[in-house]
């Protein structure tokens, strides 16, 4: 029979990563609820394979196993509900700025979080890991099971896809 794994490790490994676990699910299953509960199992699943983890830094294997959960959650829940966003949560709070300036900002945010959204999953991922969590590429071939130079290629097709993206919208909203 197995040991189960240490509690207090698990807590002083894991527990430090939620917010970028949560950050990762919540962009991957475009919903707030989905990404609880897609965090919540793959926290279960990570305590329950813990004696895998070989000590360091445990963020790119916790993002793993949250990502392989939320592709799996993915695959059995695709199409079968529509995807709300809470601009509140994503929409950085400016200290002192105007009425205006709020607005700008938050629509120029909105297109960036659009065009976020409408990205290939494996690029959109790869985006949020190294741009949202600054997570290194070498964790983040770990955490995606590829290697460092298709992390790299999917970085910079994302980002050009991005750049196209709101080029696009820029141009619609001057016509």
């Amino acid at each position: 029979m197995k040991a189960a794994p240490n509690l207090a490790l698990f807590e002083k490994a894991m527990l430090p990563h939620l917010d970028a676990a949560y950050n990762l699910a919540r962009w991957l299953t475009r919903n707030e609820d989905d990404a609880q509960d897609v965090v919540q199992e793959a926290y279960l699943r990570a305590f329950h394979f813990f004696d895998g983890f070989r000590g360091g830094d445990g963020r790119a294997w916790l993002l793993a196993v949250v990502r392989n959960t939320a592709l799996t959650w993915l695959r059995r829940e695709r199409g079968s509900t529509h995807v709300s966003f809470d601009e509140e949560m994503h929409v950085p709070a400016a200290a002192a700025a105007t009425v205006e300036t709020k607005l700008v900002e938050g629509a120029k945010f909105a297109e960036l979080r659009n065009c976020l959204d409408l990205l290939p999953l494996e690029f959109r991922e790869a985006v949020v890991m190294r741009e949202l969590e600054e997570m290194p590429y070498r964790d983040i071939a770990e955490a995606a099971s590829v290697p460092i130079g298709t992390v790299m290629s999917r970085l910079s097709r994302a980002r050009q896809r991005l750049q196209d993206c709101l080029a696009a919208r820029l141009r619609e909203a001057s016509e």
